[in-house]
This record gives C-alpha cells, structure tokens and sequence, in this order.
C-alpha cells in the first residue's frame, strides 16, 4: 500500500512517530517518508538512527501545524498524511489553554486545508479516549479535532480524493509520558502514588496503535472514527504489576481526570457500528457519510457505551507482565541497532 508513495507525519518526533517510522521502513519502500515536527533536536536523534543515506526516502522538515503556509508547502506531493501533533498534557493545557486550541484546534483547521488545497488522497488524525464526554480542556480539543476532521470531507466534495478519517483510541502503554516510567522512577521509593484506586484505563501498545492506524489508512471511506477493541486495566493492578513491592498510597484525582475513560458514549454508540476488531462511528449527516468503510458488521444496541470500567476484555495483572517485559525487549533490541550505527565495519 506505501510502496512507492509520499507519506507525511505530523509530530513525527513522538512515540508515535518513530515507532510508525520504523515499522513502514521495515515493512515497505516507500518514495518519501517526511517527518514534520518543531523540534530540531529530536529530529536530529531521528536521523542518527534513520538518515537519508542508508534510507534516502527520509525526510526532515522543521514546521509546526499552527502555520498553514508551512504545510501547504510540507503537503507538496504528499500522498498520504497521519496527524499525530498535538499537545497532550491534561494540566499543562488547563494552564494552557490558549496554546493547547491553537495547536489541536487551528492545527488541525490548517491541516485540514493544507490537505485540500494540495489533494492528498488520505489523512488519518489520532484523537483519544478523553475525546469522548470530554471534562478537561485536552479532551475538549481533540474533540473539536475529531469533529473537523470529519467535516472535512464536506469540503472536499465528491470531485477530489482526499479523504478524512479519525482513529481514537486509549493510553499508549510505554509510551513517553504515560505513566509506566513514572511507576519505575517512583518505585526506588518503595511508594507509587495512586490517583484513585477504582481507576480504570484503555490501554494499546504502540505497535498496534501504528499497525490500526495503517489499516485505517487503507479501508478507510472518510468521515468515520475508527476505534479499536483494546483490553482495560486497573492502575492498582498496573502498579502491581511493575513494582509488586511497593507501597500503593491514594494521593486524589487530579483536576480534569476521569476515574473510568470512555471510547464511545452513549449517544455516539446509536452511529456506531461493531466488526470483529473495531467499532466504527459514522456521522449520519448529509454530504458526510460516504458509506461504511468495512462490510459486514453490525449496529450497536440502544444504550451501547464502551468504557474502560465496563470493557470485558481486563487485563490481568500476570497479562500486564507479560506485555511490560515484551515491551522492555523491544527498547532493548532498539538500543542495540542504535549502538551498532556507531561500530566501525
């Protein structure tokens, strides 16, 4: 499918990024990989690891989404675009808020023309679960996101190619700010602080985040929002899992925080319809729905909700284990390829 073709991410520097980087190049051959984000510096680590001379299909370009005329330049001959930009941090956007709207907001708003004016065929946004029912100022921007992002296939009509599609789904486990590092930091102290011990959370690893997120890329019509069937945890089983030693002390919920995460509210769950892997939400309103994505499948029952509390795929504590140590083996073999750049043949 990417063979051949121009693929562009946006805040290609995050987890997300280097990992969806890695598996295209050890999967396809594609003409360009081009890796926007404002950071110099980890676009300059990225190269270390994946320059444009043992892969000339790398490219870096230095840009932030806020800057539509940055990205109808970046957007070029583009073929395919994964918006992964966004800023993240739940209490760094409650003091933010300003610059948390100007980048998921108007960032998605230029990515949304930048993509248009340049008829990219496909663009895939990553939303999350704290898009759905939103109580913090993050989730309410990345519910905006998801709703433009929708909305823009209006824009392009029936007479271009591009189409809009969005993937929501949980907490990327191991990821760089979950909070799977901070468990391991914390556990030298023999206590991990537990917001609150009811919480429950949607969990993805990063590669099944970027292998979805690549077959949405494919089947994707536009103007669904695809979300995965993924397993829910427990922190206390998370905290036991990493550091069955410690001591698990209740600090409180913080503000903006959720004891249980939803994928799919109630009234998203009357568009929404169940596959074998996925459920897909379609927005029924004219000039949007371009049809189902997917064949088969079927409606979801009046009063259908997917919710981490409520999800009966649970994580075990021993499931968790294995997951962590798979997900420990992989930063270790990424390391040693990292290392073995440095070794003169």
């Amino acid at each position: 499918m990417l063979n051949g073709k121009n693929i562009l991410i946006t805040g290609g520097t995050g987890s997300f990024g280097k990992k969806f980087v890695q598996i295209v190049l050890d999967t396809y051959e594609p003409e360009k990989l081009i890796v926007l984000s404002r950071d110099e510096l980890k676009q300059f680590e990225m190269s270390q690891k994946w320059g444009d001379r043992e892969y000339p299909c790398m490219r870096y370009m230095l840009g932030d989404v806020r800057d539509r005329e940055r990205l109808r330049r970046a957007f070029q001959g583009v073929d395919y675009v994964i918006h992964a930009a966004a800023l993240k941090q739940v209490p760094s956007s409650e003091y933010n808020p300003e610059e948390c709207i100007k980048t998921n907001v108007i960032g998605a708003t230029n990515v949304i023309a930048a993509a248009l004016e340049n008829n990219v065929k496909r663009v895939v946004a990553l939303s999350t679960d704290k898009a759905c029912n939103p109580i913090n100022l993050y989730g309410a921007t990345k519910l905006c996101s998801d709703k433009l992002f929708v909305s823009g296939n209006v824009y392009s009509g029936f007479d271009k190619d591009t189409r809009f599609s969005v993937v929501r789904y949980g907490n990327v486990l191991g990821s760089r700010g979950s909070v799977v590092p901070f468990f391991k930091e914390r556990a030298a102290t023999g206590v991990l602080p537990i917001t609150d011990p009811r919480m429950t959370r949607f969990w993805i690893t990063l590669d099944q985040g970027v292998h979805f997120v690549m077959k949405v890329l494919e089947i994707g019509a536009g103007a669904e929002i695809f979300v995965p069937k993924i397993p829910s945890m427990k922190i206390t089983d998370l905290a036991t899992a990493i550091a069955p030693e410690c001591k698990q002390e209740t600090v409180g919920i913080r503000p903006g925080e959720k004891v249980h995460e939803s994928l799919i509210g109630e009234d998203d769950g009357r568009n929404t319809t169940e596959y074998d892997e996925c459920y897909v939400i379609r927005q029924a309103r004219r000039g949007i729905d371009r049809g189902p994505a997917l064949e088969g499948g079927k409606a979801c029952p009046e009063g259908f909700k997917y919710t981490s509390d409520r999800n009966p795929d649970q994580l075990s504590v021993e499931e968790l284990r294995e997951i962590l140590a798979q997900i420990e083996d992989d930063v270790s073999i990424e390391r040693a390829r990292w290392s073995m750049k440095d070794v003169p043949k």
